[in-house]
Parts: structure tokens; sequence; C-alpha cells
């Protein structure tokens, strides 16, 4: 039986992310997809993890291009049979800022000018305090090796990450409801997806309040959690 455990991410700075770009305001979706929390996490450039992802790919100081290599990095996961579900916010509260900047095309195009027109933009972001849960299933006890302190988002904002093991697990199959946040892709190929509703954000578009057909985990202690069985990581081809 899979080890699952129940984690819950407190900010501790505001996190960004560009979820949304409408016109000028840049719009921050209280959820955080299940890729940005695998490297949050050091799953993907941990050596305790995998031995099949060389050095120089590490993202955890540098990155050297702005490629994006998910099948690459996430693959190793699967063969350790370890899995991180995107997390959704337990309470969250939104804070506006407002950020100008000068045209600087005199200073980066050495183009000469006779005007300094100020431009701005709003970042919605998500504010310190505000929580989050998303759920860690492994075939074996990972507990003492995820961090207690993560970065997250465009500004590397501090969180703290609490682990709860989830002990009364069962496995059964029917028609069921999952309420937490998923990627398509990772289930598509071992439950018949039936109705849901999209988050749209990028690299992949999450869906919630699942709708599906299949096996799932639930837990006599927390009855309203049912997760899917055998959700891996896939990608488009």
């Amino acid at each position: 039986m899979a080890s699952i455990y129940r984690c819950q991410i407190e900010l501790h700075d505001s996190l960004y992310h560009a979820t949304r770009e409408i016109g000028r305001l840049y719009e921050t979706e209280p959820v955080i997809h299940n890729y940005a929390l695998c490297y949050a996490l050091g799953l993907v450039d941990s050596e305790k993890y995998s031995t099949t992802v060389p050095e120089k790919d590490s993202y955890r100081y540098f990155c050297p291009e702005q490629v994006p290599k998910y099948e690459e990095h996430l693959t190793p996961l699967n063969q350790q049979e370890i899995y991180i579900t995107p997390a959704r916010s337990l309470n969250h509260t939104a804070i506006l800022n407002t950020w100008k900047y000068a045209n600087n095309n005199y200073h980066v195009e050495m183009e000469k000018t006779q005007k300094n027109i100020p431009s701005f933009g709003r970042a919605k972001e998500i504010a310190p305090e505000s929580q989050f849960e998303f759920f860690v299933i492994s075939q074996k006890d990972i507990k003492d090796l995820l961090p207690k302190w993560i970065r997250l988002g465009k500004w590397m904002s501090k969180a703290e990450v609490t682990i709860q093991p989830l002990l009364k697990t069962k496995v059964t199959e029917g028609m069921f409801t999952c309420t937490h946040p998923l990627n398509p892709l990772d289930i598509m190929f071992t439950n018949q997806v039936i109705s849901y509703d999209v988050v749209n954000m990028p690299p992949v578009s999450l869906i919630q309040n699942v709708q599906m057909q299949g096996q799932y985990y639930y837990f006599e202690d927390i009855k309203e959690v049912k997760i899917p069985v055998q959700m891996a990581y896939r990608f488009r081809n």
C-alpha cells in the first residue's frame, strides 16, 4: 500500500506567479501547480531521489537557459514511484501591487529620445499567512526527506511545509468526485473523467471538482478526501 502524506504550506512572503495576464494586470491563481511543487521540494535535482538527472541541469541556484524540461526532470519520479498533487488554497487573501517603470529605449538600444513616458502594471499576489494543501503519494517512507522550508513563485517566496502521514488508507473502485485540483495529463489514462472545472494556468491547465470512474484512495478519518489511484507524470507527445 502506498504511503500518503497530507501536506500544508503556509506562506511567509507574498506569492506571485503570472497565472493570467489581463492587459496590465498579472494575476496569481490561488493554486500551486504540481510541477512547481516538485522543483520547490527539491525532488528534481536531489540525489536522494534520482541519479539520472545530470548535475549541470540543477535549477536550485542557477538556470542557464529558459527552456522547460519537465518530461526529462519529472520522469525519474515515476521510476521512484513518487507523485505530488497540485496544491489548493485552504484560506488565502489577495493583495494588489502597482509598479511603474520608465521608457528606457534610449538606454537599451542607444536610441535618442526627448520623452520619458512612465508606464505601469499591477500584480495580484497571494498574501503572507495564506495556507495551501497538497498530497504526496509514495511507495516508500519519505517524510523525513521532505524539506520544512521551501521557496515558491517568481519572488522565491519563503513558505513553511508541515507533513501529516495518513494512516487509515483504503482503496476502492467506483464513481467518485475529487474536489482537489488535479493534473489532467496524469489521470487521463487510468480513470474515466466525466465532468470537471478547468483552472487555466501554464504549463498545463489543471482541473478540479472532477467526477470520475475508477479506483481511488479514501480515508476513514477524513472522508471528504478522495484521490485517484495510479497517478503518474505524463506529457503531451
